[in-house]
């Protein structure tokens, strides 16, 4: 329903109850047994759903089944769930048109299977949510890039009709010259971008649709086109810092490049490394028409858009552009002693003056009396009462704060589901009883099981590139740290850097969907990296037949960190 975060099924009949959330552009399924545990003969369910003014219900697929015995072993497999159910008791939809107003209606069937293996099926669980628009209209906005450029949808969709160097550059400083020649790059590069790309987007364009507006921007890594050009236009009315540290420094660089086009035409432009990186990513547009802030960790790169996974928040009103505004004049004069800066207002909490939102922002560097690294650590570790999810780029960096995940992980009670880079190219998985899953490869590439396809590296690099932690986002005080911070001491102390929290179960509740599919997505790498052997393909799970034969189902009743699963989400 329009509005609502958080929908239940209601039908008494069924065996089996159903919930669904809302994310950013995607739905989280959640079912869970009524009475007992199911029968040995439920082998899964299927899912269908029905967008907003539609009259047909189109069932989700999957790419397992239950025979070996297919035309296709190998690549875009598509079985529809009511033949080849899901063996999960949740599941993160994407809508292919997720943007349409108006509810979205999802229908879950418990599907059966007789001994001669026909199906058979069970009363239905329905449900309808809203899952286009902004988060909050006028208000807030959360968006996310995909982040799937190593996936099976990409493989699925792209790889075919042309080669990834195609689609992004291999070399960043080439990023403002690149032009994409893959034959479905006007569909790919959205996909790929997500609704991250387009908030980004869209807010520039109003910026330059405004005569009026003056806009201020702060970028670390700058390399996209599309992002350069719009900033071009504004010409005389756009103020820039742009980070001049490391690899950004040289005059051949991506960002010495754009720093230049910018000026030329018209633009105040300032170079700044603050104390070790300017490393925020703003875009501040004051207008008559238009006032918002667009923040987050997306990068305006190739990398930070289509490649990485990124998050990009939109905040409307005076109060929040006021926050952005005087942090950037903030850094802008304090270019010459930027120590300083940690003394200014904007090193402390600043609130955003959200409607019904209650929300914050702190402007790094800090010194030793505002840090606030430690502040949000405690908050993590003795304040968390139910659930913690977190997606952070570089956490093995701030030991504390690990330490800090791998003790609430470990806590009875509380569930926890953590992903990170432990290296460029690897993931590093934390599941609830607090066990690590080892490092693995972003991207898969040789011995899968059938019927996975291998997928491109896409030129390595860090690809967890979020920072955030949404802590019990079934609670009332339900709240999300995000922004550019990267959770280290360098981030608290040196760096310019941004860092929101946000008290609000709508926005946390958008966080954790998006840490769940991520967590998810990497997490099914696991098991596809440890089948037996690459010509054994993965199948879907037939009722036991066999003595010593279990279902599918019964590691999600036996398991404690599975059965908390299951019985958090629904």
């Amino acid at each position: 329903m329009a509005g609502e975060f958080e929908v239940q099924g209601g039908n008494d009949a069924a065996l089996f109850t159903l919930k669904v959330r809302r994310g950013e552009g995607m739905a989280l399924l959640a079912m869970n047994w009524k009475d007992a545990t199911p029968p040995d003969d439920f082998v899964g369910f299927a899912i269908e759903y029905q967008e907003p003014g539609g009259t047909q219900f189109w069932p989700l697929n999957n790419r397992l089944n239950f025979t070996e015995d297919q035309s296709q072993t190998q690549g875009k497999r598509q079985f529809s769930t009511l033949e080849a159910p899901i063996q999960k008791f949740r599941w993160v939809h994407f809508p292919f048109h997720a943007e349409l107003d108006g509810d979205f209606g999802y229908r879950v069937t418990p599907v059966f299977m007789n001994a001669d293996d026909t199906l058979r099926y069970g009363e239905q669980q329905t449900a309808s949510i809203a899952l286009g628009g902004d988060t909050y209209p006028g208000i807030l906005n959360v968006g996310f890039t995909r982040g799937f450029i190593s996936s099976q949808a990409f493989v699925d969709n792209y790889e075919s009709a042309g080669d990834i160097s195609e689609l992004i550059p291999a070399n960043a400083d080439a990023g403002l010259t690149f032009q994409p020649t893959h034959p479905k790059k006007d569909e790919a590069l959205p996909w790929m971008g997500f609704e991250a790309r387009k908030g980004i987007l869209d807010l520039l364009d109003a910026a330059n649709a405004d005569p009026a507006a003056q806009v201020r921007a702060i970028a670390y890594d700058l390399n996209e086109p599309e992002v350069v050009s719009r900033l071009q236009s504004l010409g005389a009315r756009l103020q820039v810092i742009v980070d001049d540290s490391g690899s950004h420094h040289p005059d051949t660089s991506a960002e010495s490049q754009a720093a230049s086009q910018l000026a030329a035409a018209g633009a105040a432009v300032k170079r700044q490394h603050v104390l070790g990186l300017q490393h925020n990513k703003v875009v501040v547009v004051d207008g008559p028409t238009v006032k918002a802030v667009v923040c987050g960790s997306t990068n305006f790169s190739w990398r930070g858009f289509f490649v990485q996974n990124n998050n990009a928040a939109t905040l409307h009103g005076q109060t929040a552009v006021a926050a952005y505004a005087t942090a950037f004049d903030e850094y802008w004069n304090h270019d010459q002693d930027p120590a300083t800066f940690e003394g200014t207002p904007s090193a402390d909490w600043q609130d955003l003056g959200l409607d019904g939102i209650d929300a914050q922002v702190a402007f790094s560097p800090h010194s030793g009396g505002n840090a606030k690294l430690a502040e949000i650590t405690d908050d993590i570790e003795n304040h968390t009462t139910s659930s913690l999810f977190y997606s952070f780029a570089f956490l093995y960096q701030t030991p504390s704060l690990e330490t800090a995940m791998q003790t609430v992980s470990e806590k009875p009670g509380l569930f926890v589901y953590g992903i990170s880079d432990r290296h460029a190219g690897g993931i590093h998985l934390l599941d609830p009883g607090g066990n690590p899953e080892p490092v693995f490869p972003a991207a898969l590439s040789a011995n899968l099981p059938l019927p996975f396809s291998a997928e491109p590296s896409a030129a390595g690099g860090v690809r967890m590139h979020h920072k955030f932690a949404v802590i019990d986002f079934d609670q009332p005080t339900a709240r999300v740290y995000f922004g550019s911070y990267n959770f280290s001491g360098a981030a608290d102390t040196a760096n310019g850097e941004n860092v929101l929290v946000v008290r609000d179960r709508k926005v946390a509740v958008s966080y954790m969907v998006e840490a769940l599919r991520i967590f998810d997505h990497y997490s099914f790498r696991v098991a596809q990296s440890t089948a037996t052997t690459a010509q054994q393909p993965m199948l879907l799970k037939k009722p036991p037949r066999q003595p010593g034969d279990t279902p599918w189902w019964q590691k999600n009743y036996t398991d404690p960190p599975k059965v908390r699963d299951r019985e958090l989400f629904a």
